[in-house]
């Protein structure tokens, strides 16, 4: 069974995501968000120290990357 999406959904599904990139961008600046991110990411490295191995991190990193990845993409989109 195939699954076809018509444009009107893609697009609508892009602009639903485009309205939730706008109103995480009136919190804050990329640049904040980028500071915030690195802020949460290494106090969770630091308390990783203590708590020990944990299976998930390297995944936990490719998540963080990702999410630091996108906000540079946004940033340069409004510049």
């Amino acid at each position: 069974m195939t699954k076809s999406h018509t444009t009107e959904s893609e697009d609508s599904v892009c602009l639903a995501y485009g309205r939730q990139v706008k109103e995480l961008l009136n919190v804050g600046s990329p640049t904040e968000m980028l500071d915030h991110l690195w802020c949460i990411y290494s106090d969770a490295m630091a308390f990783q120290q203590e708590a020990g191995y944990n299976p998930r991190v390297s995944d936990i990193f490719m998540t963080f990357r990702e999410l630091v990845f996108f906000i540079q993409r946004i940033e340069s989109v409004r510049v």
